[in-house]
C-alpha cells in the first residue's frame, strides 16, 4: 500500500490510545448534560481534532448553543457567544481601536480593545441574521487565526474554532451565507430532533433542579499535540483516490458525474472538499485510535462535508431532490476500493 511520506511515531501511537479514551470519557461527560445526538457530537470533535470549523443547521430548541458550551467546558477552553443580529457591525466581533490618555504623561494613543471573537471556541447563534459585512468579519478570523484592525494583525489564541448555527425555519429576514463562505466551514451538521425515549429522558434531566458538574477531559494543549498527530496519520493512494473521486463525481461538467448530478446540481464541489474528506477520515480514524485511514472513513464524512458545497437546481427543487440525497446516490453508485488488511 503506498502513504503519505508522513509516519506516526511509536509515541504517536500512544497518544492515538489516550485520544480513543479521551474520546469515550468525553462523550460519556457531554451525554450528562446533553441527551443523544452521538453523531453531531462525534463529527464536532472530528472538526475539533483537524482544525475546522463547523455550520449547525437545525430548528430551535435542540440545545445547539448548550452543546457547544458544553463541550468548551469538557475540553478547558475559553468560550464566547456572539448572538447575530441585523445591527452587528463588524467592530462588534473584531474589536475596535480607542483613544486613551496615560494618566501620568497624559499623551494619547490607540488601544485595542478586543472583541469577542479572541477566545478557543466561538459560538456564532444564527450567523444568517446578520448582513454580508459582519459574517465577511469572520473569514480572516476562520481561515487566518487573526483579524486586522487598523493595520495591525492580532493572532488568534490556539487552539481556535468557529462553531456557527443556522435556523433551517424563519428565512424571511435572514441573509443566507454565500458559498464561498460556506465551503470555509468543513462540516455542515443537520442537528435532528430527539428519539422519543431521547426526548422523554430531556424532559427529567430538564425539569428538577440538580446541577451537573463536568470533568475537563482534555486542555487547550493536549488538542495542539493531537492535531499535529491527526495532520500525520499516513493515507493509501487508494482512499486519496476514493475521495477525489468522491468529489469530482459533484460536479456536473466531469465526465463521471452521475445522471443526478447532472440533471439536479448547478455548481459542485471544489478542492477543498477533496482535502477536507480527507481530514475528516484522518480525524475519524484517529479518534478510534487507529494509525490508518481507511475508505469507510472517507464515506462516513461525505455527508458533513459535501452537503453544503453541492449547489441544487430548479429540477432538484421541483423533485424534492436534496444535496443529501444526492450524496448518498454518490455513496451508494461509486466503488469504494477495498482496504488491504493490517
Amino acid at each position: 500500500m503506498t502513504v503519505t511520506s508522513s509516519q506516526t511515531t511509536q509515541d504517536d501511537l500512544e497518544r492515538l490510545k489516550q485520544l480513543r479514551e479521551a474520546f469515550d470519557t468525553m462523550r460519556a461527560e457531554i451525554a450528562r448534560v446533553v441527551i443523544g445526538q452521538d453523531t453531531v457530537i462525534e463529527e464536532l470533535l472530528m472538526a475539533i481534532f483537524a482544525r475546522g470549523h463547523c455550520i449547525l443547521v437545525g430548528v430551535p430548541g435542540l440545545a445547539k448553543t448548550l452543546l457547544v458550551s458544553t463541550l468548551s467546558r469538557v475540553l478547558s477552553l475559553t468560550y464566547k457567544r456572539i448572538q447575530f443580529t441585523p445591527d452587528l457591525m463588524p467592530a462588534d466581533i473584531t474589536g475596535t481601536e480607542v483613544i486613551q490618555e496615560d494618566p501620568i504623561t497624559r499623551e494619547r494613543k490607540f488601544v485595542f480593545l478586543r472583541g469577542p471573537i479572541f477566545a478557543n471556541m466561538i459560538l456564532a447563534d444564527e450567523i444568517n441574521r446578520t448582513p454580508p459585512k459582519t459574517q465577511a468579519a469572520l473569514l480572516e478570523a476562520m481561515q487566518e487565526h487573526r483579524v486586522t484592525v487598523g493595520g495591525h494583525p492580532y493572532p488568534m489564541a490556539e487552539p481556535f474554532f468557529v462553531l456557527a448555527t443556522q435556523n433551517p425555519i424563519e428565512q424571511e429576514g435572514t441573509y443566507p451565507l454565500p458559498e464561498a463562505q460556506l465551503d470555509r466551514f468543513m462540516f455542515m451538521i443537520v442537528v435532528t430532533y430527539p428519539s422519543p425515549e431521547e426526548e422523554v429522558a430531556i424532559m427529567k434531566a430538564t425539569t428538577g433542579g440538580q446541577q451537573v458538574e463536568l470533568k475537563p477531559v482534555l486542555t487547550g494543549e493536549d488538542i495542539l499535540k493531537l492535531q499535529d498527530i491527526v495532520r500525520r496519520i499516513p493515507v493509501g493512494e487508494h482512499v486519496f483516490r476514493y475521495a477525489v473521486a468522491l468529489a469530482r463525481a459533484t460536479r456536473p461538467t466531469e465526465p463521471e458525474a452521475l445522471d443526478i448530478v447532472r440533471e439536479c446540481v448547478s455548481w459542485g464541489a471544489g478542492p477543498r472538499a477533496s482535502q477536507y474528506l480527507i481530514l475528516g477520515a484522518k480525524a475519524r480514524a484517529a479518534l478510534y485510535g487507529r494509525p490508518y485511514v481507511t475508505t469507510g472513513d472517507v464515506a462516513s464524512v461525505a455527508l458533513p462535508v459535501l452537503r453544503h458545497r453541492i449547489v441544487t437546481n430548479f429540477n432538484a427543487e421541483a423533485e424534492g431532490i436534496s444535496a443529501d440525497t444526492i450524496v448518498q446516490k454518490l455513496l451508494e453508485r461509486i466503488p469504494r476500493p477495498t482496504d488491504p488488511d493490517k
